[in-house]
């Protein structure tokens, strides 16, 4: 199959060009379409087809990002997910089937960065792994660390701490709880979060809820009834700074 890929331009991305990425899918033809788009783009790709040989080729290659599909021969996308977990913290994109959405969301309540649903763009795989990768990889000037009660994150050193405990955000959690914590007592709908946090004009507003009540679990002492981040029906979501604790309960 001959495609002829138009990628997102790679100027303002130049740091990124040869960047290895992992494509896993067991499908010929999306694999080929989504290799062929990445390669345009200035990534350098390796293909495998199930589980067991993605985690073989991530232990040889050491890519710089995983593309992933969820629905795999052997051990599926969420199972090796977990396996690469307990060894990397390289960045993953998940790919879901579109009409199932508990795949949809499965990957992200794993800790997934990002994710498609299929059928997607191969434009926007590209852009989608620019901006995982923009994230993972940018060197910011030193910003000044942030405290809220028991509360102290640093963004230079991607560290966020309660009481001194580390505690363990993906980086999409990270970056959640860092913009909430520079934008204190204002409230934001999803629209407005999807832009500020994941850099998305569009999305599945879904991906905002998911990661909500991920960092809720993380930071509220009781997560069914959060005090600091809470939401506000009908508008968005709201950090209050009077919520966070002085010391861990």
């Amino acid at each position: 199959m001959n495609v002829p890929p138009t990628a997102p331009s790679t100027t303002g991305n130049e740091d990124l060009v040869g960047r290895r990425v992992l494509l896993v899918d067991d499908d010929p033809t999306v694999a080929e379409v989504a290799s062929s788009y990445l390669r345009a783009g200035g990534f350098v790709v390796e293909e495998v087809g199930d589980g067991f040989a993605a985690l073989d080729a991530v232990q040889r290659t050491e890519p710089d990002l995983i593309v992933l599909d969820r629905m795999l021969p052997g051990i599926d996308g969420i199972e090796v997910f977990r396996r690469l977990r307990e060894r990397i913290s390289t960045p993953v994109i998940m790919l879901t089937a579109l009409g199932t959405p508990d795949d949809r969301i499965a990957g992200l309540e794993a800790g997934a960065d990002d994710y498609l649903a299929k059928p997607f763009s191969p434009r926007e795989l590209v852009l989608r792994v620019q901006s995982v990768l923009r994230r993972s990889i940018d060197e910011f000037t030193p910003e000044s660390v942030l405290e809220c009660g028991a509360f102290r994150l640093d963004p230079s050193a991607r560290v966020a701490t309660r009481a001194g405990e580390e505690l363990a955000l993906t980086a999409r959690e990270f970056d959640l709880f860092e913009f909430l914590l520079k934008h204190p007592n204002q409230v934001f709908s999803r629209e407005d979060l999807l832009r500020a946090v994941w850099r998305w004009d569009y999305g599945d507003l879904s991906t905002v809820t998911v990661h909500v009540r991920r960092l809720r679990e993380k930071i509220e002492p009781d997560p069914r009834s959060p005090t600091m981040l809470t939401t506000v029906w009908g508008v968005g979501y709201r950090f209050t700074m009077g919520g966070a604790p002085d010391a861990l309960v």
